[in-house]
Parts: C-alpha cells; structure tokens; sequence
C-alpha cells in the first residue's frame, strides 16, 4: 500500500478529475448530471472501484485467522489500509484507527463504551447546534442512562461556534465537548484546535467528528490535539458501510468493548473471557474487508491532488453561489460563518425546498432538501429545511451556473 506521502500531486484540473469518475459521465432526465450532493455522499473515482473489485476477484478471504494464501494477501492489505488512514490523519499509531460501520457508529462506539464507563448523574456533555444528530442522539441515550446532561453550545446568528459562551460553559461539572470539525448544514469550519485547549484546560475529554471534514482539508489529530475524531470513507471518495474512530491510546485501553465475539477476545471460557489488544478490542466479527481496500485506495488518489487547490476551487465555486444568489429576489443564504467549505444552504422565498429539489432534479441537477438531519439548528433558524448545494473537487463553475439556471427556471414558474 503506497503512502500518500511518497505522491507528488499534480496541477489541480476539476475537469480533468471528472474523467476519473465514471457515474459523472452519464445523464440524468435527459441532461448532463449536476452533482451537488457531496455533503450526503462523495462520488467514486475508477480507483476506488477496481480495488473493491480486485479484492473480490484475486484475494477474497477472511482476515487474520487463515494460513492460506489468500487470506495472508487479504490481511497484508486490510491492515495496509489501517496504516494508510494512520498515515492520512497524522496518528502515532496505527493501532489507534479502529474500523466502525462509520462516523455514526464510530460515535456510538464512544458514546456507549467511554460514555457509560465514564459519566455520572451531574456530568455535562456539550453539544453545539451545530451538530448532526449522530453527534447528538447517542449522548442523549447515555445521558438518560448515566444521568449525564447535555447541554447545547450556543451559535451566532452566521453559524459560528459562540466561544465565548462556550468558555462560560466549561466548568468542573463538563466530562465532554462533542463538536463537527465541518457542519453538513451551513460550512462552517469550527476551530477544533482551539476548542480543544478550552475543552482540557477545564478538564473535559473532546470528540470531533470529522465526517464533513475529511474530504476538504488535510487532517491532523495530532496537531487538533483532540480525544477521539471519527469519520466516513463515503464521503472521502471510498465505499459506503466502512468509517473510522481514531482515539488517543490511553483512553481506548481503559474502555470496555463495544460489542462481543469474535476477533475481539483473547481467550474465552465458560467462567469468563478476556480481550484482545488494540485495536482489535473493538472490532467484533469479520470486517469489512473490502470497505477498508477502497477507503485506502480512496486516500492513495487524493494524494495526487494538490488538496490546498481544491479547497481554493471549492471556495471560489462557494463565493460564484453567493454572487449569482444576490442576484435572484427572494433567494436567502442561510448562515454565513466567517469560514466554510462549499455548502451553499438556502431557501427561496414563495417554493418549498422539496419542490425546488425534484425540479432541479427534472433538469439533472442533484441536490439535498430538508433538514439535513439538523433539526435542532433548523429550529434555531425556524425553518423547516433548506435546499442544500454542496460542491467538491470534481464540481466546476458551469454546475454552479446550471444550479441558478435551474433557480430560475423555479421562480418563473412557482412566480
């Protein structure tokens, strides 16, 4: 398995990139395919999906257990993988990286083995408005079961993170600060490394879930200086059904198992059963092998993409958004953090966000509507949901033109 480290990234093209994904090339009700959905999910490059399919094809076994030799070239590979995303996110170690069904999962995972080992009846768990209710459900279940509170981070009416309401909330009372790196609504890129001195001066443990991030910025657990950070492979550019939980060694040695069987124990017996080692303490059952191929040969492509360029090309598809949006009476953006990846959440006045989405959707144009799975920050703004374009490296200018063409086309007939 290659490192990403060892590829020299090449002049950033967009329309060079879409060649590399084959679901891009087709039409959707009879025009080209306009896909601004990335925050639900990335698209594929033809890598990602011939090493899934080599997997299947030349090395398909279990992992760890066998003594033949396709089961030693499916382990060399599966843990190749574990390596790579240790690599990817500046681990120390890549026994830190356990394999979950997700970001979701990997926060349950947290939730239920570091959360009920952990809190007791007083403790405050901080959750911004930010959040997507995977990062908010959980603590909700393990504060109803441990007596724990949870208690919301307030936000600025831009969409930013309130820090000095924050810091008046971290008090002795707070054992954990659950944040998005990225919010999947509005953009707003949070200051985790800050947040994350705040959150341990005061002596409280720090999630951050990166599920928003990982594809937009280059990710450093190190340098966030965070206690737990979880993410996707689906929208990383890799397969749908794998993610990650990275967490600080100590703290994953001192929490119980997630889950039972096999893969997990050192030894099991009638009178009782001992575990195994990080990290696969934490990993019950067999794995998703192939998933793991494909998030790693996700992370071999991006390494030759110059990811500060893409970050930059995203930007300016954000900021052509908010030019043409100024130009359309009735259209509102809503949030506008002081710093965002390409999510451009809105309304228009007069047509509901459904029926905006399915007739750009009649014009090839793929977007999000609802509530994004944030219904408490949809509260906040009083709104039932937005429409929501969510740009990527492989998106160009001529999507976000579609995009308005197609806003257009909505005013003049819901006018």
């Amino acid at each position: 398995m290659s490192s990403p480290a060892t590829v020299t990234p090449v002049k950033f093209n967009p329309e060079a990139l879409r060649q590399d994904f084959p679901i891009l090339q087709q039409s959707v009700n009879g025009a080209p395919l306009v896909y601004l959905d990335n925050a639900a999910t990335t698209q594929k490059p033809e890598a990602v999906i011939e090493a899934i399919g080599n997997y299947y094809r030349h090395d398909n076994a279990n992992v760890h257990r066998g003594v033949h030799t396709l089961s030693d070239r499916a382990t060399v590979a599966f843990e190749g993988a574990r390596e790579t995303v240790a690599r990817f996110i500046n681990s120390p170690g890549s026994h830190q990286v356990i394999w979950t069904r997700g970001a979701t999962e990997a926060i349950n995972l947290v939730a239920y083995s570091w959360g009920r080992s952990q809190l007791r009846g007083g403790d405050r768990i901080l959750v911004s408005y930010l959040e997507h209710h995977s990062n908010i459900v959980p603590w909700q279940l393990v504060a109803a079961a441990t007596g724990a509170e949870v208690v919301p981070i307030p936000i600025t009416e831009a969409g930013d993170i309130d820090l000095q309401a924050l810091a008046g909330l971290l008090d002795e009372r707070v054992k954990l600060v659950a944040i998005n790196h990225v919010s999947n609504a509005l953009g707003t890129i949070n200051p985790v490394a800050e947040i994350s001195r705040m959150a341990h001066a005061a002596g409280a443990k720090i999630l951050v879930d990166g599920a928003q991030a990982i594809a937009h910025m280059a990710v450093d657990v190190q340098s966030i200086g965070c206690d737990f950070y979880v993410f996707s492979a689906h929208k990383l550019f890799g397969p749908t059904g794998i993610g990650v939980l990275w967490g600080r060694e100590a703290l994953l040695e001192d929490m119980p198992p997630f889950l039972g069987g096999g893969e997990m124990i050192e030894t099991v017996s009638f009178s009782g059963s001992t575990w195994n080692t990080l990290p696969f303490k934490f990993e019950a059952g067999t794995p998703n092998i192939a998933g793991a191929i494909g998030l790693a040969a996700a992370i071999d492509y991006l390494a030759g993409i110059d990811i500060e360029a893409a970050a930059a090309h995203e930007e300016s598809l954000l900021q052509q958004s908010v030019t043409l949006a100024a130009q359309v009476d009735g259209l509102r953006r809503i949030g506008c953090p002081a710093h965002a990846v390409g999510i451009f959440s809105f309304v228009l006045e007069g047509v509901h966000p459904s029926d905006l989405g399915m007739l750009l959707d009649e014009q090839g144009i793929a977007v999000r509507t609802g509530h994004h799975c944030t219904q408490p920050l949809m509260a906040h703004y009083q709104l039932p949901g937005t429409v929501r374009a969510s740009y990527s490296l492989y998106n160009t200018a001529d999507d976000v033109e579609r995009l308005f063409a197609g806003i257009h086309k909505a005013k003049r007939l819901f006018g």
